[in-house]
């Protein structure tokens, strides 16, 4: 099932956590459809728990703010931060109300958004990153 694993066949991979099961779906059918494996989670400790079990092999995070439960967005992309230090993280929310800091490098997109915006924000982080590291190196 979509969402469930990580691939294992060299496709980039997502973590998405959003609690609304409408827009998760939908996100995870055109993540799929444009060649990027995904895991998904609905609350940040679901989120937390992949991390721990797939953290390398997740190349990007795309996490609602505001979620149920007591780990916020904020808290699971510090968490993915500490994993991939050096991967997009994509924050989002309705709200364009940032009282928290959000990890270096990462990006804040309101809801409604494209869905196509955020894959090509998802690559173009991802590209910008890597080049960075490897100047550092």
């Amino acid at each position: 099932m979509p969402g469930d694993a990580p691939s294992r066949d060299g496709r980039p991979c997502v973590l998405i956590v959003e609690d609304s099961y409408m827009l998760l779906e939908l996100l995870v059918t055109l993540c799929e459809q444009h060649g990027i494996a995904t895991l998904t989670a609905s609350s940040g400790e679901a989120a937390l728990m992949l991390l721990r079990e797939h953290g390398g092999r997740i190349d990007w995070l795309l996490t609602d703010i505001r979620l149920p439960g007591l780990v916020d967005g904020w808290s699971v992309a510090e968490a993915y931060r500490q994993i991939q230090p050096h991967r997009p993280v994509i924050y989002s929310s309705t709200t364009a109300n940032l009282r928290h800091p959000a990890v270096p490098g990462s990006i804040f997109v309101t809801k409604p958004y494209v869905i196509a915006d955020i894959l090509r924000l998802a690559r173009m982080m991802g590209s910008e990153m890597e080049a960075t590291r490897r100047l550092s190196a």
